[in-house]
């Protein structure tokens, strides 16, 4: 993953792909979690629930019209 592979600093719709490509870019020490939290407004909660959704149930995880579901699967 490089730079040109991140989302853009002013994304406003977040799809499970770039969800997945800012994860992605942490994990592999691309970004700093500060940073990406900087960079596209995040929390570091919001960022550790598209995390922890990736880990349970790998990018589909991380569709907003799934999330209800996967959360309630996992109760």
């Amino acid at each position: 993953m490089t730079a040109g592979d991140l989302p853009p600093p002013d994304t406003k719709r977040w799809v499970a792909r770039r969800k997945a490509a800012v994860v992605c870019a942490v994990k592999g020490g691309l970004l700093s979690l500060p940073e990406a939290c900087r960079r596209y407004g995040l929390s570091i909660e919001e960022f550790e629930l598209w995390r922890q959704s990736i880990e349970r149930h790998g990018v589909k995880g991380l569709r907003a019209t799934r999330a209800q579901l996967y959360r309630d699967l996992s109760r």
